[in-house]
C-alpha cells in the first residue's frame, strides 16, 4: 500500500509524493484522511529548517499532527469501526521517509491506541483538537495542581484563543490577552483583547505566553505579581534569556508546557462534545491538499491565517 504526503525534502524544499506505506498490524487502523491542519510552531520551525535537535529529526520526512479522517480498515480490538470519523496525532507508518510528525498524508496507519473518536460533524474544526489539547495540557496545573490559570495570554493566534476559551469553559475568571496586529484582535469570545501599551496592570499573577517569541522574557516579567509564575505555552527556535534581577525582586516562576498527553486530547474533546469549548471562526484558509506548497508558504507568511487546512477529498 502506499499513499499521496507532504513531503519535505529539506528546509524550504516541500512536494506532495507518492510514498510506501508500512504494513498494518493486527491492532493498527487504516484510516482515510480528509483534512490535516498547517501548525505555524513546530511546522514552521520544520519547514525553515529552524527545528531544535529532536529524536527523529531529519529529512526526507512527513510533517503534520492534526488529522481528520474515517477508519477504512479496523484491527482487532480497535475500540473503532470501519467508518468511524477520528482524530489521528501524526503517525510513523512511511518506510525510509521519516515521520515528524507525520499526519499529512492521504492514508494513515496508527496503532488503534493512538486515534481518538470524534463527532462527524465538527468536520474540519475537529483538526483542532491538537491545539486545544496543547492549551488544555499548558492549564492542566490549574485543575490538578498549584498552577494558576491565565489571567494574561499573550497572542490571539489559534492557541491564544483557545487558551482563552477553555480558561472560560473551566470555570475561571476571564483573561486579558494581548495582540499588537490589529487584525488579530477581533474574534474574542467572552474576554478582552488589548494591545499591551494599553493595559496598564503589572500583577498578573499568570501570564501565558502563546506567542513563541523568545526575546518577550523581561517585558513579560515587569507584569508578573510578587511570586507570579510564566509558563511558555508556545515553542520557541530560539534560546531564551532574561535580565535577573526584576525576576529576582518579584521571586518570579518560570514553567515551560511540555507536549500533550492523550489524557488532554480525552478532555478537550469531551469539553467540545458537551458544548462548553467551542471550535468555531478558528479555520480561516482551506486548500486542497494537491496545492500544498503554496499552502505552506501562506500559513506562514500571510498573517491573516490563522489556521490552513488541507484537504484531502479526491486524493488516494
Amino acid at each position: 500500500m502506499d499513499t499521496l504526503a507532504v513531503v519535505l525534502q529539506g528546509p524550504g524544499e516541500i512536494a506532495l509524493e507518492r510514498v510506501a506505506l508500512d504494513a498494518a498490524r493486527d491492532d493498527d487502523v487504516v484510516v482515510d484522511v480528509r483534512w490535516s491542519g498547517i501548525s505555524t510552531g513546530t511546522e514552521r520551525l520544520l519547514w525553515s529548517g529552524r527545528m531544535p535537535p529532536f529524536p527523529g529529526m531529519g529529512y526526507p520526512l512527513v510533517p503534520g499532527y492534526e488529522s481528520v479522517g474515517h477508519v477504512r480498515v479496523a484491527g482487532r480490538g480497535a475500540g473503532v469501526r470501519a467508518g468511524d470519523a477520528v482524530f489521528v496525532p501524526g503517525a510513523r507508518c512511511f518506510g525510509a521517509v521519516r515521520g515528524l510528525f507525520g499526519g499529512a498524508a492521504s492514508t494513515l496507519i496508527v496503532p488503534a491506541t493512538r486515534v481518538i473518536p470524534v463527532d462527524a460533524n465538527l468536520g474540519e474544526r475537529a483538526v483542532l483538537l491538537a491545539l486545544a489539547a496543547t492549551a488544555y495540557h499548558a492549564m492542566a496545573g490549574a485543575a490538578h495542581g498549584p498552577h494558576a490559570p491565565p489571567e494574561l495570554i499573550v497572542g490571539h493566534g489559534v492557541l491564544g484563543r483557545l487558551l482563552a476559551r477553555i480558561t472560560v469553559a473551566t470555570g475561571h475568571a476571564a483573561p486579558t490577552v494581548w495582540e499588537i496586529d490589529a487584525a488579530r484582535c477581533a474574534g474574542a469570545a467572552g474576554y478582552l483583547v488589548v494591545h499591551p501599551d494599553a493595559d496598564p496592570r503589572r500583577d498578573y499573577r499568570a501570564i501565558y505566553d502563546a506567542s513563541g517569541d523568545a526575546s518577550l522574557l523581561d517585558r513579560l516579567i515587569e507584569r508578573l505579581a510578587p511570586a507570579g509564575e510564566i509558563v511558555l505555552a508556545g515553542f520557541y527556535g530560539e534560546r531564551l534569556s532574561f535580565a535577573f534581577p526584576a525576576a529576582f525582586m518579584r521571586e518570579a516562576r518560570l514553567r515551560a508546557a511540555a507536549e500533550w498527553q492523550r489524557s488532554d486530547l480525552v478532555a478537550v474533546n469531551e469539553l467540545v462534545a458537551s458544548g462548553a469549548l467551542s471550535l468555531d471562526g478558528l479555520v480561516t484558509h482551506r486548500a486542497p491538499a494537491t496545492d500544498a506548497a503554496r499552502a505552506y508558504g501562506t500559513a506562514f507568511g500571510d498573517a491573516a491565517c490563522l489556521k490552513m487546512i488541507l484537504d484531502w477529498k479526491g486524493c488516494a
